[in-house]
């Protein structure tokens, strides 16, 4: 029989954790270590997908190299939070992952489903990166990490700075590091189960 985590845990991945943003401020001076990111993959990666499909590929920005080329994508109100970031995962999709299938869902032959088909694959991709993100955000957070996922960059220049000459676009960015509680507003609202919801 399998048990509900306790309170500190939930607590940690959801009710007490923030989204970290808005300032260089927003992170404490702590590094990441790269063991903790692979940590984070290799729990992100068990999540499921459609087939399978496991699209997601993430580049992680740390070097100021790499961060100089971020530098350049992202809309102006992110890029202080995003440079002062120990490390900031792009979360990208790999249009070409009905090739693995073959190597990843052997229950039957999916490779039609998707080939020569773009609309089919550019929703499974996006749709299943996204899930796949969401996943990352729950393990980074489950190791104790703070993160602060966004849009706000210019998907076309992220792709030709990191994926030129793939099959692989960008989806979204997640600033990862210690978050600073100082600068954090009050949370948001949220909507009710009754508002959102319904059992049918």
């Amino acid at each position: 029989m399998k048990s509900p985590l306790n309170d500190f845990a939930l607590d940690q991945i959801f009710r007490a954790a923030r989204t970290y943003r808005r300032s260089a401020d927003a992170w404490l001076d702590q590094a990441v270590p790269d063991a903790l990111l692979k940590q984070a993959y290799d729990l992100a990666k068990l999540g499921p997908t459609s087939a399978n499909t496991q699209p997601m590929r993430v580049v992680f920005v740390r070097s100021p190299e790499a961060k100089e080329k971020l530098r350049a994508a992202l809309s102006e109100s992110n890029v202080a939070q995003t440079m002062a970031a120990p490390a900031t995962a792009i979360v990208a999709a790999d249009h070409a992952f009905y090739e693995f299938l073959p190597r990843l869902y052997k229950e039957e032959d999916a490779v039609p489903w998707f080939k020569g088909k773009p609309d089919a694959i550019a929703a499974t991709a996006f749709r299943n990166s996204s899930l796949q993100g969401a996943y990352l955000i729950i393990a980074l957070r489950a190791l104790g990490l703070d993160c602060g996922p966004m849009s706000g960059f210019s998907n076309a220049k992220v792709d030709a700075a990191f994926f030129e000459g793939t099959s692989i676009k960008s989806n979204f960015l997640i600033n990862i590091g210690y978050g600073n509680p100082a600068v954090l507003r009050a949370r948001e609202e949220r909507f009710a189960f009754d508002e959102a919801c319904r059992i049918e």
